[in-house]
């Protein structure tokens, strides 16, 4: 048995970084080639417990790319075959999901997810070009461990959010809008590690289960409540959108001030200026104790 090892295979919010249709500062810069601020793909993660068999933590539109540059979840011997054995999803946000479809060429993958993910997935037929003898369908109820090939051990837990964007409005057939926003806990000999993309807020459970956690990722999807607003970029508040900022009363770095893990902001909105080198907000995140997250990240427990 190994150990418990993650590589971010992107670190990045919907759209990535830059975003094909923005010219905000961070992605101006990403354009430009400017060396202070790095191409992110969108978020997601990869995980093993024996160096052997990998789990993939949601399914992102850019993971044929991101599997192409992660050499350890690419085909190892035989015409056909792949280390990825499971996927775990935290919601069913597009840049959650609509990579499994890059895994529709008839391999043995079973993902797991709430009931209402997997409602949200049977009723969109173009998931149906996952083959169903192959790719099986398995709820993981809230805070019940999922054992999972290579000894790793995962339990989605529920946190405070709000239903995928492309949903918001619409009233399923099947299933409620619950528990469509989870995080991951992630544990294998004796460490655990926390994956939270998206949560518009910190529970005392959820601060709780953060709390005894050796590495957390995070919501760094903002570091302003306003901030897409002060860039022209939208309207809409983090708080609106689904994630608390980083910055501010409310914001995580002073509600998880005091946590003892190593802590790492993920799922960055291009528009976040933690993503510029040098930039006092990205300071200000460094002097807390936080990381911020990058493509192909290696996080070894």
């Amino acid at each position: 048995m190994g150990r418990l090892t993650a590589i971010v295979l992107g670190s990045a919010a919907g759209g990535g970084v830059p975003q094909w249709n923005c010219s905000c500062p961070v992605c101006r810069l990403a354009w430009e080639g400017d060396a202070r601020v790095r191409p992110r793909t969108q978020s997601g993660l990869a995980v093993t417990a024996d160096g052997h068999n990998w789990i993939l933590i949601n399914a992102s539109p850019d993971l044929g790319q991101q599997i192409r540059r992660s050499k350890g979840l690419q085909p190892r011997s035989g015409v056909r075959g792949s280390p990825i054995k499971a996927v775990v999803l935290t919601g069913a946000e597009i840049d959650q999901i609509a990579g499994l479809l890059t895994l529709r060429e008839r391999e043995r993958v079973v993902i797991h997810a709430s009931a209402a993910v997997l409602a949200i997935l049977a009723e969109n037929p173009i998931f149906n070009g996952l083959a169903p003898e192959l790719v099986t369908r398995s709820i993981a109820d809230s805070s019940v461990p999922v054992a999972l090939p290579g000894g790793l051990q995962a339990e989605l837990f529920p946190v405070p959010g709000k239903p995928p964007l492309y949903i918001e409005n619409v009233q399923p057939t099947q299933g409620g809008l619950e528990e469509t926003n989870a995080g991951v806990e992630l544990c294998a000999g004796g460490t655990c590690l926390i994956y939270v993309p998206g949560a518009a807020a910190i529970s005392p459970p959820v601060r709780e289960r953060l709390a005894r956690a050796d590495v957390i990722l995070f919501d760094g999807t903002f570091f302003r409540d306003d901030e897409m607003e002060r860039q022209g970029t939208g309207t809409k508040t983090a708080f609106a959108m689904g994630h608390m900022p980083i910055s501010g009363e409310g914001g995580s770095l002073a509600i998880l001030q005091g946590i003892g893990a190593r802590r790492i902001y993920v799922h960055i909105n291009n528009t976040n200026p933690v993503l510029i080198h040098g930039t006092p907000e990205r300071a200000e995140v460094e002097q807390h104790g936080w990381e911020i997250a990058e493509d192909g990240m290696e996080i070894a427990l």
